[in-house]
């Protein structure tokens, strides 16, 4: 009898520890706590049929408005219609450097630098269709990114390879050194044309919402209300924008364990 004892006191002894060394190989570390918790958002917007709608629905309104706005237009009279365009995440897809992340459990730092660099991003649904439709039309069109400007002809390349019209040095406006916006890019374009439409995936990519808190930007688009389908238009992006620096009062040097902080304290949860 003491001998059978011993062996289920062995065996529950090894299985305890299995379960202890189990636990132990589960604990994740906050930097693959925060690549882990983004997810949802990057299956969301690589795997969506509803994110795939909202850009489609994004450029028809789009080309809809541009039709509108060149048939009430008088020829030569003017500044040359144009419109302005973000480029990632609102022309091209850079969510693989994402997915990446979460697979590597390596979400900082991001390398944008090294994606870049591959010039491998493909273009959004209904971005080359309006892009080309706009072309044909005869409107300029200007891309601001908040790329570096190191990054231009790299830039360049990657969208003249999957076909983006207009994609020359001169239409391309990356962010100089100093710049924490792209409101002096937008007014460099307005010196010689008209911008009759801006698009973005991040309200950035429009004047009068950079460095805003939360409630500020919230406060912003409602004060905005009535640009939004007509002037400006807003494509998904669950996956990384000011909306998230926002949550961290726009400071960068916040570690991973503050961030992980912020993020649950920003909630606003039921209570039952």
């Amino acid at each position: 009898m003491k001998k059978i004892t011993t062996i289920i006191s062995a065996v529950a002894l090894s299985l305890s520890l299995s379960g202890i060394s189990a636990c132990a190989q589960t604990v994740t570390s906050p930097t693959e706590s925060l690549a882990e918790q983004n997810t949802m958002s990057v299956l969301w917007y690589q795997t969506s049929g509803e994110a795939k709608a909202l850009y489609y629905q994004g450029y028809n309104l789009g080309k809809m408005r541009l039709d509108d706005i060149l048939s009430k237009r008088v020829k030569n009279k003017g500044l040359k219609p144009a419109i302005v365009l973000d480029l990632d995440e609102t022309v091209i897809d850079n969510s693989p450097l994402f997915a990446g992340k979460i697979v590597s459990g390596e979400n900082y730092p991001l390398n944008w630098s090294k994606w870049e660099d591959k010039a491998a991003a493909q273009p959004l649904p209904g971005a080359l269709e309006f892009l080309t439709y706009a072309d044909s039309k005869g409107v300029a069109i200007f891309y601001i990114t908040n790329r570096k400007e190191a990054k231009k002809a790299i830039t360049v390349k990657n969208l003249q390879a999957i076909g983006v019209p207009q994609a020359a040095s001169d239409h391309v406006f990356l962010k100089q050194k100093g710049e924490s916006g792209k409101e002096n890019r937008r007014l460099q374009v307005a010196k010689t044309h008209e911008i009759v439409l801006l698009f973005g995936d991040n309200l950035g990519d429009f004047s009068g919402f950079d460095e805003l808190s939360v409630t500020g930007r919230i406060d912003a688009v409602t004060k905005h209300k009535e640009e939004f389908g007509r002037k400006l238009i807003v494509f998904p992006n669950p996956m990384y924008g000011d909306w998230e620096g926002a949550i961290y009062n726009h400071n960068s040097s916040k570690s991973i364990e503050e961030r992980l902080k912020l993020r649950k304290e920003s909630l606003q949860p039921f209570q039952p």
